[in-house]
């Protein structure tokens, strides 16, 4: 199977010119080969949903591929796959609960290294997606910071598919917005805001998103 990975890439970054966001290759639906595809096209870090599935995908990539790559975890993650994900991701993007929090933060403690995390903000309030509404997370957010095993790195968040730009401009930056207020209240730095997929980068870019989480257009 051919891909023009090099060529869609080339494309996402003019389109999001001045901005420079980590691209984020979702491979959840494509094999190492994508992987390999999207590595020799300069791309270092790959997002990815399902644990089992995405170990065994990684444990097929050249060794080269795996020592120089981040590895993303960016799906609904279950307790019982915890310990699996934290052994083998540099990120977790989907942290939607402090009961969540504590739980990788137990494991990476065991594993004797500190999770890279990013709070889910589901700011759009809508029911069939995970995430903390604003008031959870100014809630819990300092007791997640007090986890000895995790390090929070930014915000993640999905938009509603189908929004409109105007309302995708509004919801990323309230995403960009609560970040910032919660570095101020609780004296902290953050640098990561993940935010923007195949449908709505350009906005996200816009918006101050540092990560991009993209496959479909990447690998179509």
């Amino acid at each position: 199977m051919q891909f023009t990975v090099k060529e869609n890439l080339s494309k996402i970054q003019e389109e999001i010119a001045p901005y420079r966001p980590n691209i984020i290759a979702v491979t959840k639906y494509f094999d190492e080969e994508a992987i390999e595809e999207a590595y020799k096209a300069g791309l270092r870090n790959f997002g990815e949903s399902r644990t089992i599935e995405a170990i065994e995908k990684i444990g097929k990539l050249p060794l080269e591929v795996r020592n120089n790559s981040t590895f993303h975890f960016i799906g609904h993650l279950q307790s019982n796959k915890v310990k699996k994900t934290v052994e083998h991701f540099d990120f977790i993007h989907s942290v939607d609960s402090l009961k969540l929090a504590e739980s990788i933060s137990a494991a990476a403690k065991a594993f004797g290294k500190v999770q890279k995390i990013l709070l889910q903000l589901n700011n759009a309030g809508e029911v069939q997606k995970s995430g903390f509404s604003k008031e959870e997370l100014f809630e819990v957010f300092p007791e997640i910071i007090k986890l000895d095993g995790v390090k929070v790195e930014g915000l993640m968040n999905m938009a509603p598919l189908g929004a409109d730009d105007k309302t995708l401009f509004e919801l990323f930056s309230d995403v960009a917005n609560t970040k910032r207020l919660l570095e101020e209240k609780y004296n902290c730095k953050m640098n990561e805001l993940s935010m923007g997929m195949s449908q709505d980068y350009r906005i996200a870019a816009q918006c101050g998103a540092t990560m991009l989480r993209i496959g479909r257009k990447l690998f179509s």
